[in-house]
């Protein structure tokens, strides 16, 4: 028996049938990853038509933007699915045997901030999880707190009704002396939250049974918050995992605010949510974005100039 279904419409049912049901959020957003590469790569090639010496092809291109562990994952994912295409008598013969996994070196040096996209996949899969880490990986990365922050928000700080979260203190994460003061009086906030973001923290709350005020919304199972290393190491591995640029949980607030930078969010209500003491604090860390929406603005000026006189 043959079959007339691309590669990607066959991993597709597969991903939906067989791992959807089994697999948490996180990980099934690893499988949707793997998807969009593979109609990337092999678009409308059908899945009986693909060759040994074609996917080895479509690894070495791959290889050549991701390192040799997300390499291993995308052709681990594939070959799953690929064996249990043979076992069903779609394809003759498993064109993903003996591959050869290649990749980029591993760079230390972390990517300040994640693109749009990037950022896109990172809070996907981690806003329907209830490992705690996660839950403070998508906290910052839709709200651009620091570290200290997210780690020293309670049940009190989150206002449901008016959809607003508050920072007033921040966690000793290095010393475990509790809770103290935020950075300077400017992190002293009140920061509008969107109503997925809500549903997300209502959701923790419901499932871990926070109900006192001054409970800590981000403990784990047995109380504890992370200190920056484990969070950190956390946040790499799993930005290997989903294939996208590592990043360093600071790197989550820098993706925050480059995002509403770039989308046209003026920079002193950017500088404000951030809580900077003063607007030259953003303008001096964002410069890089500041300037590339200057050159956006200045091919915008001219095409309005051009478009003004009367043909």
């Amino acid at each position: 028996m043959t079959t007339k279904l691309t590669l990607a419409e066959y991993f597709y049912q597969w991903m939906e049938t067989f791992k959807k049901p089994a697999v948490s959020p996180v990980t099934y957003v690893k499988y949707q990853n793997t998807h969009q590469h593979i109609k990337n790569n092999f678009g409308s090639l059908e899945i009986s038509q693909v060759s040994r010496q074609k996917y080895q092809a479509v690894l070495n291109n791959f290889a050549k933007t991701h390192a040799k562990r997300t390499t291993a994952g995308f052709h681990k994912q594939v070959r799953a699915a690929v064996i249990d295409a043979l076992e069903e008598g779609l394809i003759s013969s498993d064109f993903t045997r003996k591959a050869i996994i290649s990749g980029r070196e591993k760079n230390n040096q972390k990517a300040m901030f994640l693109s749009y996209h990037e950022w896109q996949v990172l809070i996907n899969a981690t806003k329907s999880s209830s490992n705690s880490y996660d839950f403070i990986i998508y906290l910052s990365a839709m709200t651009g707190l620091r570290f200290s922050e997210v780690l020293g928000l309670t049940v009190k700080d989150i206002d449901f009704k008016n959809k607003l979260l508050t920072v007033n203190k921040t966690w000793d994460y290095k010393y475990h002396t509790g809770f103290k003061p935020t950075k300077n009086s400017s992190s002293i906030r009140t920061i509008d939250v969107d109503l997925t973001t809500l549903r997300v923290i209502k959701l923790r709350l419901r499932l871990n049974k926070f109900n006192h005020p001054d409970q800590k919304i981000c403990i784990d199972n047995n109380g504890k918050l992370p200190v920056s290393a484990t969070i950190n190491r956390y946040l790499e591995n799993l930005c290997y995992e989903l294939g996208i640029t590592p990043v360093s949980f600071h790197g989550l607030r820098h993706t925050h605010a480059s995002i509403l930078l770039f989308k046209g969010v003026n920079i002193l209500s950017v500088s404000k949510r951030l809580g900077h003491k003063d607007v030259t604090t953003t303008q001096s860390v964002y410069l890089h974005i500041i300037k590339e929406m200057e050159e956006r603005e200045t091919k915008l000026i001219m095409k309005i100039m051009t478009q003004a006189f009367l043909k």
